[in-house]
C-alpha cells in the first residue's frame, strides 16, 4: 500500500489573500476557509460527490495556506513547477501571472533556461516550465 500525496502546505501572513492569488493563478477553488487556514482544490473537482467517486490514490492533492507570524527568509527548499499545455502561449501565461502580482526571480538559473522562476506576492518561488502535452 502506498501513501497518497494529500496536500502541500504553504506558510503565509495572509492565508485568504495568498490562497485567492493561487486560485486565480492556477484556476483552483477555495473549499475551506478560516482566519488561519484556507484550502484549495483543482477547479475541475465539482464537489464532495466527485471526490468520493474517485479511487483513493487518484484524488488530487490540495494546497493549504496556513497563517504564520515569521517572514519568509531565503530561497524555498520546495517549490511548485507549473507548465502550460502545448496549445497555450507560455509567454502569455507568464505575463498573466505577472499581471496578478508575480515577480521574476533569479535563484541562479542559467541564462536561456527552459523555465522561468517567478515568486508569488509573498515571495514563494515557483517555476513556469516549457509547454507540455502530458
Amino acid at each position: 500500500m502506498a501513501l497518497r500525496w494529500y496536500s502541500t502546505v504553504i506558510d503565509t501572513h495572509d492565508p485568504s489573500r495568498l490562497a485567492r492569488w493561487w486560485a486565480e493563478a492556477i484556476d483552483w477553488q477555495v473549499i475551506y476557509e478560516a482566519e488561519d487556514e484556507v484550502v484549495l482544490i483543482p477547479g475541475y473537482v465539482t464537489g464532495e460527490d466527485d471526490v468520493r467517486a474517485m479511487d483513493w490514490e487518484k484524488i488530487p492533492p490540495g494546497l493549504v495556506f496556513v497563517k504564520v507570524p515569521e517572514p519568509k527568509t531565503g530561497k524555498n527548499r520546495l517549490h511548485l513547477d507549473l507548465a502550460p499545455h502545448t496549445t497555450q502561449d507560455r509567454d502569455a501565461e507568464i505575463a498573466r501571472l505577472e499581471s496578478l502580482g508575480a515577480t521574476r526571480v533569479d535563484v541562479g538559473q542559467e541564462v536561456g533556461a527552459s523555465w522561468t522562476v517567478l515568486a508569488d506576492p509573498e515571495g514563494n518561488e515557483f517555476c513556469v516550465l516549457s509547454a507540455r502535452d502530458m
